[in-house]
């Protein structure tokens, strides 16, 4: 009976944690939003646009083969390594703002790690595929391994094989939460990159840099928010697994 009040309390204690981890993932996004908006009225002197700073960086590192497109939506900027292609959005491309200037600088800088084998971006590469696949079968796993363990009460030797396969779901989900442990080094190093290229260049004001870093700053919360979601939600599954195990 103590150790059931215990768990109860533990996964309400999750619960309320994952509650708030939420909260501040939201407030984070909304923050990147306001920054950039804030910092786009903040134009460079030099007149240059995001895309041709972009493309000043990676030609100074030798990536010449790297293309720079223009994709559709709301700060939906990337860079694709399989298509060797550096895709800044409709807000970005053509804005000679510091905030698009700053975003599009830590997309050359994701370009820079992959031509320079970083070893964080290395591994998170490799872990996409494995992380794709692993996300949409981890609940399948979990709600299956529960149900099997829900029929102990009619037939008991179910019990354990279904808390193996619930293992197994958790086991699959904390590939996720990998995966958003070593996006971070990429997204801060990315960023570092990012200010360290723009300072070295001489043609940008403090203002202009304070802008940019203000704007990367509020990015590199959102990827803070979503580890700490993660690491929450894979503790609460775990929680909710041993619960049920009887």
């Amino acid at each position: 009976m103590f150790f059931g009040s215990v768990n109860t309390y533990l996964e309400l204690i999750l619960y309320i944690l994952f509650l708030l981890a939420l909260v501040i993932a939201a407030i984070a996004q909304l923050k990147v939003s306001l920054t950039f908006r804030r910092y786009s009225r903040v134009h460079v002197s030099t007149g240059k646009t995001a895309a041709e700073v972009a493309r000043e960086i990676l030609d100074e590192n030798g990536i010449t083969d790297v293309r720079i497109e223009r994709i559709g939506g709301n700060l939906t900027d990337h860079f694709d390594p399989r298509d060797g292609a550096l895709r800044l959005s409709d807000g970005v491309y053509d804005s000679d703002s510091a905030a698009a200037i700053g975003v599009a600088a830590h997309e050359a800088g994701h370009a820079i790690q992959h031509a320079k084998g970083y070893l964080p971006i290395v591994i998170r590469s490799k872990l996409v595929p494995i992380t794709n696949i692993a996300s949409r079968l981890s609940w399948i796993f979990v709600l299956i391994g529960v149900l099997i363990m829900g029929l102990a009460e009619f037939a008991y030797e179910f019990s354990n094989f279904g808390y193996i396969v619930a293992l197994i779901g958790v086991g699959l989900f904390s590939v996720t939460t990998l995966f958003q442990l070593v996006t971070l080094p990429c997204e801060f190093d990315a960023s570092h990159r990012a200010m360290q290229t723009l300072r070295a260049s001489g043609e940008f004001s403090s203002q202009e840099l304070r802008a940019s870093r203000k704007v990367l700053s509020a990015a590199a919360m959102t990827y803070v928010a979503a580890l700490l979601v993660s690491i929450i939600q894979l503790l609460r599954i775990f929680a909710m697994v041993k619960r049920d195990k009887r």
